[in-house]
This record gives structure tokens, C-alpha cells and sequence, in this order.
């Protein structure tokens, strides 16, 4: 079985959250050298875990993915939504989550025709592989069509700041190691209601979709806002607009893309959310006319 905390330095620990079960450690526990004349130093840190997962459907291995072992199965389920791989959840028939020697398998059986279109897929992308995205084809197969949002109001100012001021109770991965980024489902007045954190940005927002979809269904995204704790980017915009969140924050900065994706999308998007101020980038209710 694989054991990312071989190293007789490092120990592991077992967190995630109560509502997190993890196949593996998250947390480990390692002998550090702490310089620059810091009093009373520990000798040890808490560090984050990272390992391999791969997305493996109808035993064909589609992806692998390097994450926190924790929530798979919300990550396996989120990963097909936003990825394309299936329409809908009902498609996902079942999943088993196996730890190997070389890291971690979601083992998930899907539909006959999300296979068969994944496969086709695949096919494309490996008569590719001599010359990488280089052509108008793979370009577009690159940045998907992000799909439009419902028109929902913009999250007021008073939530926004509820949601930031509470976003750290809700990650308690960042809190010991400082290392994994954190996504939230947030109700209209700003209490978050569901939380999901990962070494990467892409993960812990595929593993909020998963849960939030898995204990929701078709309401999974109709009141409320995303908080990330990362910036906002064209692939966290898509993402979430796929699953039809119609607005998404995020503690850091957007890229231009994801602002461009936003207005297309009906989507608001806000970002810089720090405490006392936050920049509007995007309105769903009142999307701005001028172009980037």
C-alpha cells in the first residue's frame, strides 16, 4: 500500500475535518532546521501531504492528479462534472477509491456513451502528441465554451466580508501546515454551509462541486456564492460555471481571461477579497458593456 510518510523523519497524521474521511494522512509531522535566529524554534512542522491520484473510468486511466488524500470521493465526482467527462451526476455509477503502491486509484464506472466519448477524446489528443497544442484544433480544444450561468443578484458587500472573515474556521489543512487552498459554498447572507481544501486550487473547488452536488443534486448551487482562497483564473471560472455557480470570489487577483469568461458567462466575479474591501470584476445581474 502506498505511504507517502516513509521517511523516519516525518510522521503522519490523520485530518481532514469531520466530514472529510480520508484514504491516507493529510497531515504529516516532520524534523525541520529552523534559521534566522528565531527564540524558541520547534524542531518539527506540520506539513501538508501530497499524492498521486488517478482518474481511472471503466479501468481506462484518463488522468493523474497530485492532491491531498482526503474527500476523493467528492474530488472523482467533481473532476468528471467540470471536465466534461459526464453531463450529470446519475451518470457516475459507481466508485471505489484504492490505495496502491504507487499512489492512489479512483476506480469509477461510468455511462457506455461518456465513456465512448471520452475515449474518442483521447484518440484526438494522442495523434497530437508530436507537436503539443500547436494548432488551431488543439487551441480550441484548450479554452472550452464556457456555458452561461443563471442570472442570480450579486452577493452583497455585508456577505462577501462575512464569508472572508469566517473562510479560516473552515480550513483546518491551512491552519497546520500553510500550504493547501480552500473553496466554500456560501449562502446570501454569507455563512458558509460547505468547505473542501486541497494542496491544489483546481482540486479543492472539483471537491466542494462533488460534495455539494453528492448531498444537494440539482439545487446544489441555486442560492449562494464560491469562495476560493486562491486567484481567480479561466479554469476556476469555467469550473464553476459548468455546474452553474453564478458567482465566484476569490481572495487573490483574476487573470483577464477569467474576467472575459465571467461577462460571457452572466457570472459575477469578484476578486482581492480581503478585509474592508473587494473589487468587482464581473456583475451576473448587470453585466458591464465595455470589452477587455
Amino acid at each position: 500500500m502506498f505511504r507517502p510518510s516513509s521517511n523516519p523523519g516525518v510522521a503522519a497524521m490523520a485530518t481532514c475535518g469531520p466530514d472529510q474521511p480520508n484514504v491516507l494522512p493529510a497531515v504529516c509531522k516532520t524534523l525541520v532546521e529552523v534559521r534566522g535566529g528565531i527564540n524558541g524554534a520547534p524542531g518539527s512542522d506540520y506539513v501538508a501531504e501530497e499524492v498521486p491520484v488517478a482518474m481511472v473510468y471503466n479501468g481506462v486511466s484518463h488522468a493523474v492528479m497530485m492532491a491531498s488524500p482526503c474527500a476523493l470521493e467528492d474530488f472523482g465526482l467533481g473532476f468528471s462534472l467540470t471536465e466534461g467527462i459526464l453531463d450529470h451526476p446519475e451518470q457516475l455509477f459507481q466508485w471505489d477509491v484504492v490505495a496502491g503502491e504507487q499512489g492512489i486509484s479512483l476506480e469509477m464506472h461510468i455511462a457506455g456513451e461518456c465513456f465512448a466519448r471520452l475515449k474518442k477524446q483521447r484518440r484526438n489528443m494522442a495523434g497530437r502528441t508530436g507537436c503539443g497544442l500547436c494548432g488551431t484544433e488543439s487551441l480550441a480544444h484548450a479554452i472550452r465554451a464556457t456555458p452561461r450561468v443563471p442570472t442570480r443578484p450579486a452577493p452583497a458587500d455585508e456577505a462577501v466580508q462575512r464569508a472572508l472573515r469566517n473562510l479560516s474556521d473552515h480550513q483546518p489543512l491551512q491552519e497546520q501546515t500553510g500550504a493547501t487552498h480552500g473553496a466554500a459554498w456560501c449562502d446570501n447572507q454569507g455563512r458558509i454551509q460547505q468547505a473542501r481544501e486541497d494542496v491544489g486550487r483546481h482540486n479543492a473547488l472539483d471537491k466542494l462541486i462533488g460534495a455539494r452536488i453528492r448531498d444537494h443534486g440539482a439545487r446544489a448551487f441555486d442560492d449562494g456564492f464560491v469562495l476560493i482562497s486562491s486567484r481567480a483564473s479561466y479554469e476556476m471560472v469555467q469550473k464553476s460555471a459548468i455546474v452553474g455557480v453564478s458567482s465566484l470570489i476569490a481572495v487573490s487577483a483574476a487573470t483577464a481571461l477569467a474576467i472575459r469568461e465571467a461577462r460571457k458567462a452572466g457570472m459575477t466575479l469578484i476578486g482581492f477579497a480581503r478585509p474592508g474591501r473587494h473589487v468587482i470584476y464581473a456583475r451576473g445581474d448587470d453585466q458591464p458593456s465595455e470589452e477587455m
